[in-house]
């Protein structure tokens, strides 16, 4: 697991890396193949994308990243509300991520792209109402 800024850098085919066109800093990422990982970050679709939403970065992240993650095959990816205390899970399946799942922060929440990851929300340290 990796934590921002770690470049990730989507290719649309077999391009060279300075002709890559779509290319992000999620917050949290996760790669499950080595083969991926270079001295730039990561080349090619990452298995878990997690982004933290904030005033600025939410309308980017829900609307120009969820489509550039789609578009590429992100396994899956996660939304975080901090305010609103919920997370919205997008799922790679039958060619899109279709219907997201929202669950608020309570209980386990396990990741399907990497089913050994998991974050329990009793003990995930967060402020019970954020700024």
């Amino acid at each position: 697991m990796n934590v921002a800024p770690f470049d990730v850098r989507l290719p649309d085919a077999d391009e060279a890396n300075d002709e890559i066109i779509t290319a992000v800093q999620p917050d949290i990422v996760v790669v499950c193949d080595p083969a991926k990982l270079d001295t730039y970050g990561c080349r090619g679709a990452p298995n878990l994308v997690i982004e933290v939403l904030s005033p600025s970065t939410a309308a980017h992240a829900q609307t120009v990243k969820l489509a550039a993650y789609e578009r590429h095959r992100v396994t899956e990816y996660w939304l975080v509300h901090p305010t609103d205390r919920v997370v919205t899970v997008y799922s790679w399946a039958n060619g899109g991520y279709g219907r997201p799942v929202i669950s608020e922060f309570e209980g386990l929440l396990i990741t399907n792209a990497v089913p050994t990851i998991s974050i329990d929300w009793a003990v995930a340290g967060l402020p019970e109402n954020p700024p």
